[in-house]
């Protein structure tokens, strides 16, 4: 079967194999040898000089761990959303005690920097900015996360970025755009099978977190922070998905971070001109288009659940759906990771074909 969903996403065979090794002790000295290669690799990809986590779990608890370690019950946090995964992070906020105001863009859009600063000149109580990089639930991308940030910076919040679908595949350079908290996520573009959260924390974010009134137990990052400076994490972490990552960095930085951006851009564009071809419309608005996935409106009177039931049954290629008030309106075709232009073209023949079998 073929994925062409945002995630988890295909999984070169040398990488897979590479995580039928044989076990080791997660307390010896090779998985602390491993750790070190996949903690120095995570820091060039993520483009920084702060420390960057290795969590055994999936993207969510990344954003539930960013969330635990740096917003207070009672406190109040500004998070802007332009999709269902932005939404998630004030749940998350909810959840833990906090105070989320949401400043909500139209879905398929991104947000304006400029409307973040008012927002947070309106209400100085607010001490942290939680924001979505790329939206996989429109196929959007914020792309002045740098000007969101500086805008955070200027009101002395924190950034918190939830990158899990960007960062690895398009540029998201934490230290230069000045962001604190930023996860990533093993499933997305780095090339690995689900189990490992990337999480980086600034100097600023490890202060926050110190006065950080809030319980957390498995997600306490400090606790990780202690265990990783000895090439351990505090808990029995997914040894095969550290096995699969160790050899997917190699690859990764073989390529190097410039050629993957590019990579993506050009698959992106090639995706979207594929689509506009087949006369079917785009959501998301010209310009944010995300690189990663494309989400393209269903044709009215096309039943969304039988083209992907079709592409799947009769093609072997998976299409993921709309989510939330989405769903039935949009379908989504990813393409980042492991992913060519024939991949790319194979995708866009089978999604004629399936479109022609529904009518």
């Amino acid at each position: 079967m073929i994925l062409r969903i945002p995630g988890p996403t295909p999984v070169p065979e040398e990488v897979a194999q590479a995580g039928a090794a044989e076990m080791i002790n997660h307390r010896g000295p090779e998985f602390a040898e491993l750790m070190g290669r996949i903690t120095e690799g995570a820091k060039l990809v993520y483009q920084t000089e702060n420390d960057v986590l290795c969590l055994s779990t999936s993207g969510t608890g990344g954003m539930e761990a960013a969330v635990a370690n740096h917003v207070s019950p009672g406190e109040r946090v500004l998070v802007v959303t332009i999709g269902v995964f932005g939404k998630r992070f004030v749940d998350i906020v909810k959840t833990f005690g906090g105070e989320p105001q949401e400043l909500a863009f139209e879905f398929g859009t991104a947000a304006d920097p400029n409307r973040v600063a008012e927002a947070l000149a309106a209400d100085p109580a607010l001490r942290a900015v939680l924001v979505t990089h790329n939206e996989t639930s429109t196929g959007a991308t914020n792309v002045q996360l740098k000007e969101i940030a500086q805008a955070a910076r200027d009101h002395d919040c924190l950034v918190i970025v939830d990158a899990i679908s960007s960062l690895s595949s398009i540029p998201c350079p934490v230290d230069e755009w000045g962001l604190d908290v930023v996860v990533s996520g093993s499933q997305k573009g780095w090339m690995v099978a689900p189990g490992v959260a990337f999480i980086s924390v600034s100097e600023r974010a490890w202060e926050v977190q110190e006065r950080c009134t809030t319980p957390r137990f498995y997600f306490d990052l400090k606790r990780a922070k202690t265990l990783m400076e000895r090439g351990q994490t505090p808990w029995t972490p997914v040894v095969p998905v550290f096995f699969q990552l160790d050899h997917s960095l190699k690859l990764m930085l073989d390529e190097g971070l410039e050629n993957i951006y590019a990579r993506h851009q050009r698959l992106g564009s090639m995706t979207r001109n594929g689509v506009r071809d087949l006369g079917l419309e785009l959501f998301a608005a010209a310009g944010v288009e995300s690189n990663t996935v494309t989400a393209i409106r269903v044709p009215e009177g096309i039943d969304a659940k039988e083209l992907l039931k079709v592409a799947r049954t009769e093609f072997d290629t998976v299409f993921a759906g709309g989510q939330a008030s989405l769903g039935g309106k949009i379908i989504r075709f990813g393409h980042l990771g492991y992913v060519t232009e024939e991949d790319v073209r194979a995708g866009l023949e089978t999604l004629k074909g399936a479109l022609e079998r529904v009518g």
